[in-house]
């Protein structure tokens, strides 16, 4: 309890020496953990429920609560609960759009890795294989039932690394591990506040020649065909879907990750959001052209070559006008 209400105290220093308006309230209402495999845990208790309608209160007066991982019984008993049972019933309660869990680590770690980011159903799976860590496994439960529970994001990152905080929550690319609910909920139409971004995502690869240069206005143009991978509200990775209905064909173009999310199945995961999208169209074949990513279509996306003959009349005379004589690849959509 010292070190519970010794912490909170100075947090509240912090923040009142910012001239930031605070409190710690009684707002998790606690019972006894009880008897456990004959073990009596005496003051520690677990979660009962969450006065959220105090915290709304609070933050809507803009008042930051501050909670100690403390509950507090009908008869004003101190019980002490894990931190990360408090964020969890805070997260839930609350309807966070994300809990970030600062911890003593970098993240979490599979076969000798960080793990950048995980599905929430997969980081499951590695728990019941046994493939965490035990100082891991724990937090990764807590992560993942967040996500179970209706928490879209769960960020664990090191509270002893200098501006983590400021890292995960201003840079795109982030620190620790992010644990999120549903893969395709990253995913989503882009806006035209995202084109700046997708042009200086994009920007070396342009120069590489491994996509066709793009202006503000052609992307705008079609705006309505580009889909942008989202990471904590950032574009990490982007790919279009350029339709030719008199060819009942589409065009994959566009595929692009980040170099800092390279290698974490992003470009397989918006291959096959597109290949979806076109099935829903009831197209019959997709495309995609590339100069230098095609084997990645072959042995990633399931694509064979093919010729410019394979290509919507639209866009092969697109093809024949800019002379970069891409491998043209083709996938057939089974019904």
């Amino acid at each position: 309890l010292t070190a519970a209400n010794r912490l909170t105290h100075e947090i509240l220093e912090g923040l009142s020496t910012n001239d930031l308006r605070a409190a710690s309230p009684n707002a998790i209402i606690a019972s006894p953990l009880g008897i456990l495999q004959g073990v009596d845990h005496l003051f520690t208790g677990k979660v009962e429920r969450v006065d959220t309608e105090m915290l709304q209160t609070l933050l809507a007066a803009g008042i930051t609560p501050v909670i100690p991982p403390l509950g507090f019984d009908g008869d004003g008993k101190t019980y002490r609960v894990t931190s990360d049972t408090i964020a969890l019933a805070l997260g839930t309660g609350l309807k966070a759009a994300k809990i970030i869990f600062v911890t003593t680590s970098d993240g979490l770690v599979h076969q000798g890795k960080l793990l950048k980011q995980i599905l929430a159903a997969d980081l499951i799976g590695l728990i019941g294989r046994k493939e965490l860590s035990p100082e891991d496994t724990a937090r990764a439960r807590a992560a993942a039932s967040a996500c179970l529970s209706g928490v879209p994001r769960v960020h664990l990152i090191n509270g002893r690394t200098d501006e983590s905080l400021l890292a995960e929550v201003f840079s795109n690319e982030g620190v620790g591990t992010l644990v999120y609910a549903d893969e395709f909920q990253q995913i989503r139409p882009a806006q035209k506040k995202d084109i700046r971004a997708l042009l200086r995502l994009t920007k070396n690869s342009v120069l590489s020649e491994e996509l066709m240069k793009r202006t503000r206005a052609t992307i705008e143009k079609q705006l309505g065909d580009y889909y942008v991978f989202d990471i904590d509200r950032n574009p990490v990775a982007c790919v279009a879907l350029h339709v030719y209905p008199e060819a009942n064909k589409g065009e994959l173009a566009f595929l692009f990750v980040a170099p800092s999310h390279e290698n974490q199945g992003l470009g397989k995961k918006l291959i096959q959001f597109i290949e979806n999208k076109a099935r829903e169209l009831g197209l019959s074949e997709l495309v995609t052209l590339s100069t230098q990513a095609f084997t990645y279509f072959q042995s990633k996306g399931g694509f064979a070559e093919g010729t410019p003959d394979d290509l919507p009349p639209a866009r092969r005379e697109k093809y024949d006008q800019s002379g970069r004589n891409s491998k043209v690849l083709v996938k057939k959509l089974a019904k």
